[in-house]
């Protein structure tokens, strides 16, 4: 199956009556697809620049995540994605104290153009996870 798929034959008059064709690209080529490598390149070096020297303060905590994931999100937009990728950046930052976490995601995709990329950091007393999900919007 081909990734480019193409609406052609849409013909339509402009206001100087010149015949235009419209073409609408349905999928991203293989060089428009969201670059999972990139992606996490970003988020490994965004949680080590907020993360390397900190301990775990649940006031900061907050601002922390929201911070890092605007950072993530915003680096992203800047260095691999399409315009037609919508970003999605959870991150998840907590008090690391022997105890286990699990997080999980649902959602419906096509699984030719949409992806995730994922990382995590762990010191002494903060553990956090980073995840990207890139849809693309048809």
């Amino acid at each position: 199956m081909s990734t480019k798929l193409m609406v052609e034959n849409e013909e339509a008059n402009d206001d100087n009556n010149k015949l235009q064709v419209h073409n609408f690209q349905i999928r991203p080529t293989h060089n428009q697809k969201f670059k999972t490598h990139i992606a996490k390149e970003v988020i490994q070096e965004t949680l080590l620049k907020y993360l390397k020297d900190r301990e775990y303060n649940q006031i900061q905590a907050e601002v922390l995540s929201k911070t890092i994931a605007s950072e993530i999100k915003d680096r992203l937009k800047d260095q691999c994605v399409d315009s037609r990728y919508k970003l999605m950046v959870q991150v998840v930052l907590g008090e690391r104290h022997g105890a286990g976490t699990k997080v999980g995601a649902r959602c419906i995709w096509d699984a030719d153009t949409d992806t995730q990329a994922s990382d995590q950091f762990l010191n002494e007393t903060i553990f956090c996870m980073a995840v990207v999900f890139a849809v693309y919007f048809y």
